[in-house]
């Protein structure tokens, strides 16, 4: 079959694209390609798109056969990754009989070059190691061929490699003998690369402003070096809008009903039928197992809804997903529905939202067990996840969050039902708090049940780390208003004040130290709220400041690590890669924001203090957020299940979904249906109703439970 295409535009009208900027203005007269690869194939589409004169074959004879003497021919592999490309060497003899110059993917084999069995990446990134591609693709800069599988060959002076590297976009340790080659010239006339670069659309191959000049360079030795028109594609997954782009007048109502139906999209919200793949998941390594199919049903909450993405990109574009089931994660997606409801009256999210928190609170038995059992020193707390190895560990700022969470979905839902668990919860963990208010980073079942709660209630332990702590603060500070039991005050207040005092030198940042800025204002501003002081809105302020210090004009929060005590900061090596939890950056002043760890929780911290204060100064960098994020909600047409979803990371200069992907288990495109996508829906919903999360939950009678519970599990005197 032959398809020649010369100079047809394409019906498709295209609104966002990616475009090369040379000085070229196309090819000479009679240049022509030509392609053996399917109708489909990435490269061929973008031919056609550019009307860049070509002829599509549907095997590498019928191309060889019909190139003329000196043409440019590339053979795709078709048959990527289940079967590398095989010619005969008959074939190969024809094109050098022709001078043709050929490009050939994934081969099996070359001549006096043999390949060895494919293999396939892990934590492997590409590197460009020759100086072909110019200035904008720089020697030891990083792309991303997503889940590669390659032909290992042994050669010199390859232009692309592979191998596992550490840095943002350069390898900053260089690159070790053990890469393995991508691109190389095997002769003056043949170019090899050993996977299939031409997957590039829809495997979503990174960063997006990479491949046009690959591809470039590539054509322009096809065609001996003449000049390479500019040209476009259409990324298979992409933000929503550009930097500069105008907005419809309702983006963020718009942002709300997509953010909420991406769950709907993934299919995260498991479903009777398909429920057991739950526990058949644990099969995969820490959960990570295929996405729930595109044909499976959707569920409504009552078995519950899982984690999230990973953030491993397969060759296909797909993502694969963790099959956990979180309290935080649960109960946060629980408020995104809810508020979604009172934007568009939803019925449907509505429903799920209740059916969420009876799933969280009653229906699992993530606060059953000995966290149901009045005399468990457990009892109240959240489980981690519904695994039966994780159920009895017990992080205060998952539980926070599941806690603030199930506040506003409460409200948005006008039930009460839920009120109980809620108090047990925050009491749970209240009583598990020392004197100066820090409960540490996590408590487990067996400890507890050793040492009993008093030994923690009674301790003089100090943790200056937000992240892990701080949230727990905010619920405290929220009890006190509805009960005023004093303790709840009390002790949130000192430790605000010491972790205030201990700012930055003492600090134990997790990911960043942003995060940690970020997550300490949510407290700051609640506290505004019971105990309006001069100090403590100088505190909110100052602190607001050292985040807002640097946040780009676009409204991105840039990421920063700190000094001194980090625990998952860059990586130290390239060994080092992919080993641990780990930040986005290599180091400061990478152009990259954390949607899993700061700008989610920013933007609510930020809502708040404007809520709290009435100051301007507030509301306009959570203006600014607001419009940031909108922006970089990802829309897909290729690929549904990832439309109206976050992602962790995002590069606000090259405006693309790029990091250092190192984290090992929520990397670059992780997303997180708790973390990230639960906050900033909501959010931009209470945006949206002009409300705050504090004026929404502000009529809670939740008070009326306490003293029944303060007896029952807390000591006289407090």
């Amino acid at each position: 079959m032959e398809v020649k295409l010369a100079k047809k535009a394409l019906a498709t009208v295209l609104t966002l694209f990616f475009a090369i900027i040379t000085p070229s203005q196309g090819f000479g007269a009679g240049t022509e390609f030509f392609l053996s690869s399917k109708a489909d194939n990435d490269l061929y589409r973008v031919f056609r798109l550019n009307d860049i004169e070509c002829s599509r074959y549907d095997t590498p004879s019928q191309a060889i056969e019909k190139a003329p003497d000196g043409a440019p021919v590339l053979i795709l592999a078709d048959t990527y990754p289940s079967t590398a490309t095989r010619i005969d060497e008959s074939l190969l003899a024809k094109a050098r009989g022709k001078n043709l110059r050929l490009y050939i993917e994934y081969p099996a084999s070359l001549p006096r070059l043999r390949g060895g069995r494919p293999e396939s990446t892990v934590w492997e990134r590409a590197v460009i190691t020759s100086e072909r591609f110019g200035k904008s693709l720089e020697r030891m800069r990083i792309v991303a061929i997503q889940d590669c599988h390659y032909v290992p060959f042994e050669v010199d002076d390859p232009w692309i490699v592979m191998a596992k590297v550490a840095g943002f976009d350069r390898a900053v340790y260089g690159v070790p003998m053990s890469a393995s080659p991508i691109l190389f010239e095997h002769h003056s006339r043949l170019l090899v690369a050993t996977t299939k670069l031409s997957q590039f659309v829809t495997g979503r191959y990174a960063p997006l402003d990479a491949w046009p000049t690959i591809w470039r360079t590539i054509l322009e030795w096809l065609s001996d070096e003449e000049a390479v028109p500019d040209f476009k594609f259409e990324p298979s997954v992409q933000a929503s809008y550009g930097k500069n782009q105008q907005m419809p007048s309702d983006h963020e109502r718009q942002a709300v009903i997509r953010g909420v139906d991406w769950y709907r999209k993934a299919r995260l919200l498991i479903h009777d039928t398909w429920k057991h793949e739950w526990a058949e998941a644990a099969d995969w390594e820490d959960r990570v197992a295929p996405a729930p199919r595109r044909n499976w049903p959707v569920g409504d909450g009552s078995n519950g809804m899982l984690e999230g993405l990973s953030s491993r990109i397969l060759y296909d574009g797909s993502q694969s997903v963790r099959w956990y089931l979180r309290a935080d994660c649960n109960s946060e997606s629980a408020m995104a529905f809810a508020l979604r409801s009172l934007v568009d009256s939803d019925a449907h999210s509505r429903d799920t939202a209740s059916n969420l928190l009876d799933f969280v609170y009653f229906d699992s038995d993530l606060q059953q067990g000995p966290r149901a059992d009045p005399e468990s020193p457990s009892f109240g707390l959240l489980g981690w996840d519904t695994d039966p190895n994780r159920t009895e560990i017990y992080y205060g700022d998952d539980n926070a969050r599941a806690f603030l969470g199930t506040m506003a979905a409460a409200a948005a839902l006008q039930g009460d039902r839920w009120d109980e668990a809620l108090l047990r919860g925050i009491l749970g963990n209240f009583r598990t708090t020392g004197q100066k208010g820090f409960r540490g980073d996590r408590h487990r079942e067996e400890d507890l049940q050793k040492s009993g709660w008093q030994a923690s209630f009674t301790s003089d332990r100090v943790n200056y780390a937000p992240h892990y702590e701080s949230w727990l603060w905010a619920t405290y500070l929220w009890l006190y208003h509805k009960t005023e039991y004093s303790p709840l005050l009390d002790r949130a207040r000192t430790a605000i004040t010491q972790t205030m005092d201990a700012y930055p030198a003492g600090w134990r940042w997790a990911n960043g130290i942003q995060q940690e800025r970020a997550r300490m204002i949510l407290p700051l501003a609640w506290l505004v709220r019971v105990d309006d002081t001069p100090r403590h809105r100088n505190w909110l302020r100052f602190m607001a400041g050292e985040l807002l210090a640097r946040q780009d004009e676009s409204g991105a929060i840039r990421e920063e690590v700190g000094a001194g005590a980090g625990r998952y900061g860059p990586p130290k090596s390239n060994e080092d890669y992919g080993q641990h939890e780990a930040t986005l950056l290599q180091a400061n002043g990478d152009p990259v924001c954390d949607l899993l760890y700061t700008m989610n929780f920013a933007f609510l911290a930020l809502h708040e203090a404007a809520a709290a204060t009435g100051d301007d100064y507030y509301q306009e960098a959570e203006d600014r957020v607001a419009d940031f994020l909108c922006r970089i909600q990802a829309r897909s047409k290729a690929r549904p299940e990832l439309d109206g979803v976050w992602f962790r990371a995002f590069d606000y200069e090259r405006w693309d979904y790029w990091a250092s992907n190192a984290d090992m288990g929520w990397g670059a495109w992780a997303a997180e249906t708790g973390w990230t996508q639960g906050w900033i829906v909501s959010v931009l919903a209470l945006r949206q109703k002009q409300t705050s999360l504090w004026d929404l939950t502000a009529a809670s009678r939740i008070a009326r439970h306490f003293e029944s519970y303060r007896k029952r599990m807390l000591p006289a005197e407090e």
